[in-house]
């Protein structure tokens, strides 16, 4: 018989289950060729006979011979050719267990034995009839971590169940209603699992380099922003102060002056009445020595030559009375009162230009509108239609109440919406969170989830614990709405006059908001009839 081609490799003559030189080879019908025990163990473990290779399906057990030739070559490939051992140098490399020494690269590991060999000691593995029943796999590192604990068995099943490791019995026992799968079913699978983290990870990396940008220049903007406002402040306030130093600089130049006034006046009396004293005084030192005259001659000589008085003011209805200030501070005060309303008008006209911006469109929602109230095809109007319609039980509708939200919600952020109260002497409107009470009868307030302001015949509130009673300037005509959630500030406009109405501040939102409406009870008369419209901002009022 011609002698085996030493120039072919030993994958030539290798049983593809255990990876060694044929030992009793046999041919499959699909022409595959396998050692007999291998090939039998591997059915035994199977539910169908298919090939490991093709894995073509038997109907029943193969009747094997072995294959004579395949085995005579394999026989003679093993005798002559000898794979040259190499030593152990690389870190991936296993070592084999046996050697002393150096120690030489493992070629195989038995996992009956728990070792691995390189050629040189695997040579009783392929001549020893009880040594060649191991089951040899290619290198293994640490092969006792790779089997049971328990059952001193191989894992190489995979419990779904528990997401360990486990080995043959170990179905049996512990894991017996468990699903289980050969470990390389589930490396698969977790690989496949990997590859995905793998491909989404520089994607969220992306994504949270991208949130680390925004977040930065929204500090940077916020820089921008609040170095804007100090400046507006400073200027603001500076114009103030000047103007109350201007005012107090008048106020106190009215008092003086009148203080001078006085203090003129008074001194102009005196310096008179002072000049009368001197001539009176003279007068009488020249009548004193003719008082005591007692020659008639004599007297009446000199009383001829006497000067008449001059002539005197009648000081009995001369009065100085200390300068009157009754009102000065108060108009002093007006006149501040007035700046400060006309920098404050600026300053609600500017604050609403900046909260337009955050304006949403939103659309009533009639799931939620109580049964008589009436919406426009568009919704975005809703008023009170005198007749309870008969509509479907739901735990969103409010029942008792005129009222209605809108069908969208915000969590977080800004939002601003405008609802024209035009022609209607009562409405509420505002924002509800998501869990307020509808079904029984309200009370509104923030502390049972309604920030609203309230219209009712003249009266304007904020409905609190007790309600904030609010001044009403005009009639009004449009009412702007704005929430900044993380703020927890609720606050209120006056559209068409341009200026702020009232401010809920430290609320606290835990839980989604929806801007709420109440048109107000219907009268037949027609009172109240007109409708609240939801409004498209004009930016430019």
């Amino acid at each position: 018989m011609a002698s085996a081609n030493t120039s072919w490799s030993e994958e030539n003559f290798s049983c593809s289950i255990c990876l060694d030189v044929f030992n009793n080879p046999v041919t499959t019908a699909c022409g595959h060729n396998f050692c007999r025990t291998c090939i039998t163990k591997f059915w035994d473990e199977q539910v169908k006979y298919k090939c490991p290779v093709c894995v073509k399906v038997f109907d029943t057990k193969p009747d094997l011979q072995v294959n004579l030739l395949l085995s005579d070559m394999a026989s003679q490939f093993r005798t002559s050719v000898r794979v040259k051992d190499q030593p152990c140098g690389e870190p991936a490399d296993v070592p084999c267990d046996f050697c002393t020494g150096t120690q030489l690269k493992a070629v195989k590991s038995c996992l009956v034995c728990l070792i691995s060999y390189c050629q040189t000691h695997l040579e009783p593995h392929q001549r020893i009839a009880g040594l060649k029943k191991h089951r040899l796999v290619e290198p293994m590192d640490r092969l006792e971590d790779r089997m049971c604990k328990i059952h001193n068995q191989l894992l190489e099943l995979f419990c779904k169940t528990d997401q360990v490791c486990v080995c043959q019995s170990c179905t049996e026992t512990d894991h017996k209603s468990h699903p289980v799968v050969p470990l390389k079913e589930e490396y698969e699978v977790k690989t496949a699992q990997l590859g995905k983290i793998e491909a989404d990870v520089p994607q969220m990396i992306q994504e949270r380099k991208l949130r680390i940008k925004k977040l930065k220049d929204t500090v940077e903007m916020s820089k921008k922003v609040a170095d804007r406002e100090l400046a507006d402040g400073v200027q603001v306030h500076t114009a103030l102060i000047g103007c109350v130093e201007k005012c107090r600089d008048e106020f106190n130049q009215t008092v003086i002056e009148r203080l001078k006034s006085t203090v003129k006046r008074a001194e102009d009396l005196i310096k008179e009445l002072e000049q009368e004293i001197g001539d009176l005084t003279k007068i009488s030192s020249e009548v004193m020595p003719l008082s005591q005259t007692t020659d008639h001659l004599c007297f009446l000589r000199a009383f001829r030559s006497l000067k008449d008085p001059p002539p005197t003011r009648d000081w009995t209805t001369v009065e100085v009375l200390p300068p009157s200030y009754v009102g000065t501070l108060r108009r002093s005060l007006d006149q501040l009162e007035e700046t400060l309303n006309m920098e404050m008008k600026k300053l609600s006209d500017a604050e609403l230009k900046r909260v337009q911006q955050y304006e949403v469109d939103v659309t009533l929602d009639p799931d939620t509108a109580h049964p008589c109230l009436i919406l426009s095809e568009d919704g975005k109007q809703v008023h009170e239609g005198g007749v309870r319609k008969e509509l479907p039980d739901n735990p969103k509708r409010f029942t008792q109440h005129l009222c209605i939200l809108m069908k969208q919600s915000f969590s977080s952020g800004r939002f601003y919406f405008e609802v024209q109260v035009k022609d209607k002497n009562a409405w509420r409107l505002g924002v509800a969170r998501e869990s307020s009470n509808r079904i029984r009868e309200i009370t509104f307030s923030p502390r049972t989830g309604y920030w609203t302001l309230n219209f009712n015949k003249d009266v304007l509130a904020f409905q609190d614990y007790p309600a904030v009673r609010l001044p009403l300037r005009a009639e009004l005509q449009k009412v702007g709405v704005f929430v900044d959630y993380d703020e927890g500030l609720v606050s209120f406009y006056d559209v068409e006059a341009r200026v702020h109405i009232y401010s809920a501040t430290g609320c606290t939102f835990t839980e989604p908001l929806y801007p709420f409406l109440g048109p107000g009870k219907y009268n037949y008369e027609g009172i109240n009839s007109a409708p609240l419209i939801i409004s498209p901002v004009n930016q430019t009022d």
